[in-house]
């Protein structure tokens, strides 16, 4: 053990020769390099090598013998930056229209040589070398598929949350179909997805299962909403514990600025969520029913409160650092406030389906049945409220490729009977 844990304190450890590289966020949210001989390891002996910015946060830190490698957060472009430690001068990666690049392997320590990948969200991922001596790429290979035509237009808009904080939304759409759309009259279709717990970010990715409703001219939009890890530690904070309802907020605010700006039209949104992000969706479905045509809620936990007070469950007692330990009553009021199965009340809301697995050993199956025998006793309308359990499935969903895709193939049938219907 390097130094003696404590509550909140991250850190992770690079060795190169004689020194211990140390990134922390130990006063430094963002994230500072600190270095220590491996002689004297000890936290009172680490010297800061790098101080935070708090613009920037530093994901992680690659020490070679002639060089220093950092993978930086930029708001939500992740980039490479270079540090030629013969002659302190650094460069950063030519980011190119790529929304991230990450390391790859690099375990040479006396190489020049720095194997790369470049993602985004409209083409199959590149795998490339970089010498670091010529700042050159060779491309080795492409993952992911071919890279169609119609993912043509990748954008960052921003929408204002209820406290005035922006709220980064990447839209990923096919410039031909919407405008085809457009000069119909027609205002085209959205589909909106977001997460916004545990710190995990919606970083870019090449997903060909989007095919399919772009070619329906679906504008395809990721909420980065806090609780995620998107703009940093920050950002996650600011939606976890007692402030977790700015979650649920800012996922209606971005769709209600999506509307607003003819990406869509109210009561005809389709929006999807798995897992934490099942609460989020459960959460809006009782706050904002208004606004979707269609809501998916894969794996969804949806019946917080009533979790959060089985100690029996072996994830539960894990969970008070996300969400409050319920046994104090403050945290009680405040999940049970915005918990969906506990809000759910007679009146409207979207069509709605439920996605579980018998084997789901993070979310029970009996939460989405709770729920949904609660929605069908409850609700006022006649709109569709479905319960697809699969009894060979887990938290991930169907397992296999084939089976991955004809759940995919199912929930794309539904949506797109939703946009007809509406058409």
């Amino acid at each position: 053990m390097v130094t003696e844990r404590r509550k909140d304190h991250k850190y992770t450890l690079a060795h190169f020769e004689d020194k211990f590289y140390i990134l922390t966020n130990h006063k430094a949210p963002n994230k500072r390099l600190m270095v220590a001989d491996t002689a004297k390891f000890e936290e009172q002996y680490w010297n800061e090598e790098l101080a935070e910015n708090p613009d920037i946060e530093i994901t992680s830190v690659t020490p070679f013998k002639n060089w220093m490698v950092y993978e930086e957060r930029h708001g939500l472009i992740h980039k490479v930056r270079v540090l030629d430690k013969r002659e302190e001068k650094e460069h950063y990666l030519k980011q190119g229209n790529n929304r991230a690049i990450y390391l790859g392997e690099n375990n040479d320590f006396n190489t020049d040589t720095l194997r790369i990948t470049k993602v985004n969200y409209h083409r199959p991922t590149f795998i490339q070398d970089y010498d670091m001596n010529k700042k050159k790429y060779k491309f080795l290979k492409s993952v992911g598929g071919i890279s169609p035509t119609y993912f043509a237009k990748v954008e960052t808009v921003y929408a204002t949350a209820k406290d005035g904080t922006s709220i980064p939304i990447t839209l990923i759409y096919s410039k031909s179909q919407v405008k085809n759309l457009m000069k119909e009259g027609k205002k085209p279709p959205l589909f909106i997805t977001g997460y916004g717990s545990y710190g995990s970010s919606y970083s870019a990715s090449y997903n060909p299962n989007m095919a399919p409703l772009l070619l329906k001219g679906f504008v395809y939009a990721i909420a980065h909403v806090r609780g995620g890890g998107d703009l940093g530690e920050r950002w996650y904070t600011d939606g976890k514990m007692l402030n977790k309802k700015n979650t649920f907020s800012d996922f209606i605010s971005c769709t209600e600025y999506l509307i607003d700006q003819g990406y869509g039209e109210t009561g005809k949104v389709i929006a999807e969520g798995g897992s934490a992000g099942g609460l989020l969706m459960g959460a809006i479905a009782n706050s904002r029913p208004d606004l979707y045509k269609l809501l998916i809620l894969d794996v969804p936990f949806v019946d917080v409160i009533n979790t959060m007070m089985d100690e029996k469950l072996p994830l539960t007692s894990l969970e008070y650092d996300e969400w409050g330990n319920p046994n104090e009553k403050k945290y009680f009021k405040y999940i049970k406030s915005y918990a969906p199965y506990e809000n759910v009340e007679a009146k409207e809301y979207p069509n709605m389906l439920f996605l579980t697995g018998i084997n789901d050993s993070r979310v029970g199956y009996w939460e989405p049945a709770k729920m949904v025998a609660k929605l069908r006793a409850t609700k006022t309308d006649d709109n569709e409220i479905l319960l697809r359990t699969d009894f060979s499935a887990g938290h991930g969903g169907a397992s296999g490729r084939y089976a991955r895709l004809a759940e995919t193939a199912f929930k794309y049938a539904l949506i797109l009977d939703m946009v007809k219907e509406d058409q």
